[in-house]
């Protein structure tokens, strides 16, 4: 009897093309909806009780939307961070981006000699831009700072695997992982010194033996440490290692070109020029950080020590694409010209008060007699991307309160909207912050506030 009211119940499911046909047209590829059509139609087998035909077409199309906004696409970041991981930090120069569309629709000279018409040097141009601009002897890209990280230890620590690091700089970077693992994955063992709020350059030399490798300082640019808290100078370190022969390797993270004191910074974040000055052997940073440029790692220093690197088979896997050398390459451009101003991220740090006051005056005009309470507001941004933990950026926002349904119900309106505006909640309200807002995205913004402020969503 069981049996039969199971088998009878399996009859009662829609066949796929039924939904299929129920849904209508979609923006995604067929074979994507079909497969979750099959997947909600599976979990309903399972059922003793039916859900009904209607609903099951609408768990499908909830489902839908979810996936359809998982889709790699533009957002608009309301959130005064400029470098925002989650966000995929820096954004492109227009120049930047017009080299990545140019050679990525077309054939380019990856590795091909145009001179001599033989097989070339992949990122030649740009290792050697980048060593000038870093004032190093030489240069080379891979992936992202802890695939630099990784190549510097795989290669360094081939005969010798004992790496000497501060435990004040065990920091742990984002998504959970941890200084500690990248290096122990590499085939590392590490040699921690001091306490966690005081090294000493003693605590280095008696670490020092026949067993190190290198000795690592990794730049703490996502937290900060104050009160009795004390570590050696890079300079100190550096010598340090030389008369012991062993490298210093500086992981910087950030890659700060310019003095971020003089663009009203609070905190003075460590460039890469003068890690080389203070006699690093190598330096590793982040691309898509201060630097302004597309995803990579890049890594400057002695020439012997990247030419050796380079000869490492781990390096072919760690490489970067035609598209990633096309953004670095013209960004890389942009600084040597000193047009630092067609970088989003300076040119986003730089902005007024007053420009962003008179940009919200001026949205504000256009928000009124809707259901919402909507004023200027204070905001307090910062770099972010794991820079400058202790430097806030005044900034100005549009507060929101709607007056028929939760902020959160806002907050989510908009983050449907298309693009999605990405906003926060704070002190009841939810806050648009204009730092992160271009210009010429203010009327989306508005259109959004008003289609997200209706009755019915």
């Amino acid at each position: 009897m069981h049996d039969k009211m199971k088998s009878a119940n399996r009859r009662a499911i829609p066949a796929v093309n039924t939904v299929l046909d129920s849904i209508g047209p979609t923006d995604l590829p067929r074979p994507l909806v079909i497969d979750l059509i099959r997947s909600e139609l599976a979990v309903e087998r399972t059922k003793s009780q039916i859900t009904a035909p209607a609903q099951i077409v609408e768990h499908v199309q909830e489902r839908i939307a979810v996936l359809r906004r998982s889709r790699l696409q533009t957002v608009i970041n309301a959130t005064g961070i400029i470098v925002h991981t989650n966000l995929g930090r820096a954004p492109l120069a227009d120049k930047a981006a017009d080299a990545v569309r140019e050679i990525a629709a077309a054939y380019g000279n990856l590795e091909q000699d145009l001179s001599s018409g033989t097989r070339g040097h992949r990122a030649g141009y740009v290792e050697h831009a980048v060593a000038v601009l870093c004032g190093a002897e030489a240069a080379t890209v891979v992936n992202n700072c802890a695939a630099a990280l990784v190549l510097i230890t795989n290669h360094l620590t081939r005969k010798k695997r004992e790496i000497v690091i501060s435990r004040g700089e065990m920091v742990q970077i984002g998504g959970g992982f941890r200084i500690a693992d990248i290096l122990e994955g590499a085939g590392a063992r590490l040699r921690e010194v001091g306490a966690t709020n005081k090294t000493t350059i003693a605590d280095y030399t008696h670490a020092l033996s026949s067993e190190t490798a290198f000795v690592l300082r990794v730049h703490r640019s996502n937290f900060f440490m104050s009160g009795f808290v004390a570590s050696p100078a890079p300079e100190d370190l550096a010598k340090l290692a030389n008369k012991g022969r062993v490298p210093f390797v500086y992981d910087l993270g950030s890659g700060a070109l310019f003095d971020t004191r003089a663009e009203g910074l609070e905190e003075h974040e460590p460039t890469i020029r003068e890690a080389i000055k203070q006699g690093a052997d190598l330096v590793c940073f982040s691309g898509d950080k201060l630097l302004g440029g597309p995803q990579a790692g890049i890594i400057v220093g002695r020439k012997r020590a990247l030419e050796a690197i380079k000869r490492e088979p781990l390096f072919r896997a760690l490489r970067c694409d035609k598209l990633v050398l096309a953004a670095l390459q013209t960004t890389v451009d942009l600084h040597l010209n000193s047009a630092e101003t067609d970088l989003p991220v300076l040119s986003l740090m730089r902005t007024t008060k007053d420009e962003l006051r008179a940009r919200a005056a001026a949205m504000l005009v256009r928000l009124r007699g809707l259901p919402i309470q909507i004023s200027i507001g204070r905001g307090s941004g910062n770099v972010g991307g794991g820079s400058l933990a202790q430097s806030t950026i005044p900034s100005v926002t549009l507060d929101i309160i709607p007056e028929q349904f939760s902020t959160n119900e806002l907050a989510a309106r908009l983050r449907r909207f298309s693009p999605p505006i990405i906003a926060y909640i704070a002190g009841g309200s939810v806050k648009l912050d204009l730092r992160t807002i271009f210009p010429v995205q203010d009327d989306i913004v508005v259109d959004a506030i008003r289609t997200a402020s209706a009755s019915q969503p």
